[in-house]
């Protein structure tokens, strides 16, 4: 006899663990995953590199955007009021742009925009990639000192929440 194997339960354990996960990055979710940081290069907007391991040390909050997104442009004014409240607080604001934005449209649209918080460019897609990887834009983390994702959100992030995260790491 030839039986075959059945697979439709380990294809609902499958698919329940990718909603699962799914609902988990669309809502916010808080984990301490460690991002490896060491010797991961991006570029400035004048082309030249940046060593992201040197956002260890200060909490950071972090989008992966593109210029061409609807939901990144709108975000803007929120990671603008981060930076206004939580840079001089030693918080690290950062807008990584993502591999297929060129440097020239990342320039305007800080002008454009008038945005005061870090802006680089992973050109490479390494930094997406130690992140998750990154695939969707907006998606926005809140790592702690120690380079931990603390939050995690794709798409719009929850400002209260941020906020109130981020307090908690530059309070004690």
């Amino acid at each position: 006899m030839n039986a075959e194997p059945n697979f439709s339960a380990q294809r609902r354990l499958l698919i329940g663990g990718a909603a699962l996960g799914l609902i988990s990055a669309l809502t916010g979710c808080s984990t301490e995953t460690p991002v490896n940081l060491s010797g991961l290069t991006v570029q400035d907007l004048n082309g030249q590199p940046v060593d992201l391991s040197n956002l260890l040390g200060k909490p950071t909050a972090i989008t992966f955007w593109a210029t061409t997104c609807p939901g990144c442009v709108e975000e803007i004014p929120h990671m603008i009021a981060l930076y206004d409240k939580f840079s001089a607080k030693g918080v690290n604001v950062v807008g990584m742009a993502m591999s297929y934005d060129a440097l020239n449209q990342l320039k305007a649209m800080v002008s454009e925009k008038k945005i005061p918080y870090t802006v680089l460019q992973d050109k490479t897609g390494a930094a997406a990639a130690a992140f998750g990887p990154v695939r969707l834009t907006p998606t926005f983390f809140v790592l702690d000192a120690k380079g931990n994702i603390r939050y995690q959100k794709i798409g719009p992030f929850d400002t209260a929440r941020v906020d109130q995260l981020l307090t908690s790491l530059t309070s004690s």
